[in-house]
């Protein structure tokens, strides 16, 4: 089962997954102290700073290319230097940028990852391009999303100018014939704002955190009930970190998917979430059973994982799935 995916091959999209949102240069600096002041114009040693990328359309985007996947990405970048960098690490990922758009005032969005010894970690971000994601980009896009099987859209609660018009961005992208999968982050934005969009969406599975904040519920069953109260019709569910994953593929069922021991070392979590969602649409878009697929998404999150930052660790697809299939 190697190879790209066999699912839906007949519906003759270039792209099988295109990833809509938050995209992010990270620049990784280690060891700062970061229990003292670093103290005005002191120097200190580091070990050589290193330049990635983040958010869901470098994380997920990427795992979902190595699992075998045709992957687009579909954001804002800057007219920048940290642009091209966001740029060519997707490209030379094989990640069609075709519709990474350049902002002509914003620019890109970049963090400042501040490492301690520990590996505690510290964030000075820019939000930058991807604040201005709106209804008229999704529009703007619709060839795009109309050239694809699946539409990736996240983070849900970091997307200001999105979230307002969520559900009729979702209905634009669902009309060009494209399912949709939709993410969350930060907080997980709020339920007024998700409930009118939950029809149009094919698979959500946030967080427990992010799910707790936007229900008021605690009991990740209940939270799934809610959800489908307010129309979720496809297949929802709800991360529990070390506890696995609660999936429900239809009203009424609900069946556990068992976190996977990493194959190493655990040496940074840094997308592990994004890692899972790559890994469970590659399966689902595969057409294997959901079940196998939540398997093959818990299999990536445990590679993810063993690498520093969100990518390093990735493996290809028929690695992920043996050690799916161990488990």
């Amino acid at each position: 089962m190697s190879g790209r995916p066999h699912g839906d091959s007949s519906h003759g999209n270039a792209i099988d997954c295109i990833v809509c949102g938050t995209c992010v240069a990270d620049i990784l600096v280690r060891p700062v102290p970061l229990t003292q002041p670093v103290g005005a114009g002191r120097l200190f040693h580091v070990e050589p700073i290193e330049v990635t990328t983040g958010g869901i359309v470098c994380n997920s985007g990427t795992a979902m290319q190595r699992l075998g996947l045709r992957v687009a990405a579909s954001s804002l970048v800057g007219d920048d230097l940290w642009g091209s960098v966001v740029r060519s690490r997707l490209t030379a990922e094989g990640i069609d940028t075709a519709a990474l758009e350049p902002h002509a005032t914003l620019a890109t969005s970049t963090t400042a990852v501040l490492i301690d010894p520990s590996g505690e970690r510290s964030f000075a971000h820019h939000v930058g391009a991807p604040h201005a994601i709106d209804l008229t980009f999704i529009k703007r896009q619709a060839a795009h999303f109309g050239n694809s099987r699946m539409a990736l859209v996240g983070y849900f609660g970091l997307l200001p100018s999105l979230e307002p018009v969520l559900a009729d961005a979702l209905a634009t992208i669902k009309a060009t014939g494209c399912r949709v999968t939709l993410e969350t982050g930060s907080s997980g934005g709020t339920l007024a704002q998700l409930a009118p969009a939950l029809p149009h969406v094919d698979i959500y599975v946030p967080s427990l955190d992010e799910a707790v904040h936007q229900t008021g519920l605690s009991d990740p069953k209940e939270i799934i009930d809610c959800y489908r109260r307010h129309g979720a019709g496809g297949i929802v569910g709800v991360k529990l970190g070390t506890q696995g994953t609660l999936l429900s593929p239809a009203v009424g069922e609900v069946f556990d998917i068992p976190c996977v021991a990493a194959p190493g070392p655990v040496v940074d979590t840094t997308g592990a979430g994004d890692s899972f969602l790559a890994g469970l649409l590659t399966g689902v878009l595969r057409g294997m059973p959901l079940r196998e697929a939540g398997l093959l998404g818990a299999a990536t999150a445990a590679c993810c994982v063993t690498g520093l930052g969100a990518t390093a660790g990735l493996r290809s697809f028929d690695d992920t799935l043996r050690l799916a299939n161990a488990s």
